[in-house]
């Protein structure tokens, strides 16, 4: 990092460029590639992170030669750039990406890989340092790494690095997720394996851990003692586009709770690091996850929920189709588009708060924030006093994450007047006031950290069992018990009533998105 001086004479970093580098994407003709990867790199190239090494190579299977396909990016990126497009800078970058056509699944295509890398080592000066990105659907990864692994493209050397990223779903269930490690690691070693999770990018998920553990403001009391409960909530307002053959094999709970969901739970609930090494992070996380307690099979009937959309008015007007009727789905499809269940923690820090997760399709906004609600303070000084609900309102602190970043906190203040009157107040911190904004897809620190060798936003190995193993007994449950009542919720709602009622029974009630869209 390159320390400045900035004119209030506080400290400030910048980062520095990757070291020299090629890119390999397998899969680069895919939607990911053009709408997320490159953009991405685009950004990273403007905002002097690229090092003036490096290369991208794209391997797929259309029949394309480097020249078409630097013709396609022409015509294709932009769109997704927007208005920080810039042709000489997107020709600095066209420039220096190639194309391979090949099978994934032929050793032929990783032998042409070679070949290419060693030429553009001298060629482009990138150090023989290599990142290889699947951007393929999930049944390539493990043939991908065998083949990089028997052409030998794995093996790093004293001078130069490989490293591999993969993209989400890492598994269907908690055996496919220890089969595709055991096939990464006969290939790559754990600090070459960068697990992917886009969500991990947001500014407001990184700054969790700088909010909870530099300010004693909130490190004190971020405990049972005063926390009543946190609310993690993950909605989309879209329906599956066109993922039907993805989502009728996974379904929201595969597809959410295991990585973003649990993810964002770890940062909320992990316990201080020694240090900000990867590693020491990534324990505090995993050990979370460890203490959180599994659910029986009678307990799974209690604490989830699953839900369905059905058809619903949307807010342009429009008239939203049933999942049961979109485009490749099952007309009697038992596939899940909602979940919300109750996690609780063994550990010290968090007995006995409940952390409530939902997440769905079709709901009535696109929102992803986490709610920490704390509890009562004594009211007695206030019992005669006019307030709501005859007892002031409990403080709540808000982490927006979409789709405004930023923080919120409500408290309660006196309402101007001669009578005693109490009413609940918000403020609101939000990243684009002091700090501005800068392009984003999300993936450029991703890919940045990746290039540098910052594993901290990444999973391990053991993080993502421990994940598919909170989840399994749900998913257990709910094969050998098919829903009776789907669809079960209204396209353009907040899901299943009894989503609600999973709080209800606890006395308590989901925080309202639409109060957080204003941070």
């Amino acid at each position: 990092m390159v320390t400045t001086m900035s004119e209030n004479d506080s400290v400030s970093e910048t980062a520095k460029p990757a070291p020299p580098c090629n890119l390999v994407i397998f899969g680069a003709a895919g939607d990911l590639t053009k709408r997320k990867l490159l953009p991405a790199i685009y950004h990273l190239l403007q905002q002097g992170l690229l090092p003036d090494g490096f290369s991208i190579i794209g391997v797929d299977r259309d029949e394309l030669d480097t020249g078409h396909y630097r013709d396609q990016l022409n015509t294709q990126v932009h769109k997704f750039i927007g208005d920080e497009f810039i042709q000489t800078e997107w020709d600095k970058l066209v420039t220096r990406t190639h194309y391979l056509q090949g099978d994934f699944r032929d050793a032929s295509t990783y032998k042409s890989l070679d070949a290419i890398l060693k030429e553009i080592v001298d060629e482009m000066e990138t150090g023989g340092n290599t990142l290889f990105y699947l951007a393929v659907p999930p049944r390539f990864f493990g043939e991908i790494a065998t083949q990089l692994g028997t052409a030998q493209l794995s093996i790093e050397t004293e001078n130069s690095w490989r490293r591999i990223i993969i993209e989400k779903p890492f598994g269907h269930d908690l055996a496919s997720a220890r089969e595709l490690n055991k096939t990464l690691y006969n290939a790559f070693n754990e600090p070459q394996i960068y697990r992917i999770d886009h969500y991990l990018g947001k500014e407001t998920v990184q700054n969790i851990l700088a909010y909870r553990f530099t300010n004693s403001t909130v490190e004190p009391i971020w405990n049972h003692r005063y926390i009543d409960h946190v609310e993690i909530t993950v909605a989309e307002n879209l329906g599956i586009e066109n993922r039907a053959g993805y989502y009728e094999r996974a379904g929201a709970l595969r597809d959410m709770i295991p990585n973003h969901l649990l993810a964002l739970l770890s940062l909320i609930a992990m316990e201080p690091a020694n240090s900000i090494d990867a590693n020491a992070i990534r324990d505090e996380q995993t050990k979370v996850l460890h203490a959180i307690q599994p659910m029986e099979p009678e307990q799974v009937l209690t604490r989830t929920v699953r839900g369905q959309y059905g058809a619903g008015q949307l807010a342009d007007g429009s008239m939203a189709a049933a999942y049961r009727d979109e485009p490749g789905i099952d007309p009697e499809s038992h596939t899940e588009t909602f979940v919300a269940m109750k996690l609780m923690i063994d550990s010290w820090r968090w007995a006995g708060v409940p952390f409530y997760l939902r997440t769905g399709k079709r709901m009535a906004g696109r929102f992803t924030q986490a709610c920490i609600q704390l509890k009562h303070a004594p009211n007695m000084m206030f019992r005669e006093s006019r307030i709501r609900k005859f007892n002031a309102p409990p403080n709540m602190l808000i982490l927006g994450i979409q789709p405004a970043e930023g923080i919120g906190m409500q408290f309660n203040a006196k309402i101007p007047g001669p009578t005693q009157q109490i009413s609940p107040v918000e403020m609101h911190f939000k990243y684009a006031d002091y700090f501005g904004t800068a392009p984003s897809t999300g993936y450029e620190t991703l890919i940045y950290d990746c290039m540098v060798g910052e594993a901290m936003l990444f999973k391990r190995a053991d993080t993502i069992e421990s994940g598919w193993e909170l989840v399994q007994p749900v998913m257990d449950v709910w094969s050998a018990l098919p829903p009776r009542d789907f669809p079960n919720y209204a396209s353009s709602s907040w899901g299943p009533a009894d989503a609600d009622e999973l709080l209800v029974h606890d006395g308590r009630a989901w925080t309202p998105c639409q109060r957080c869209a204003g941070l």
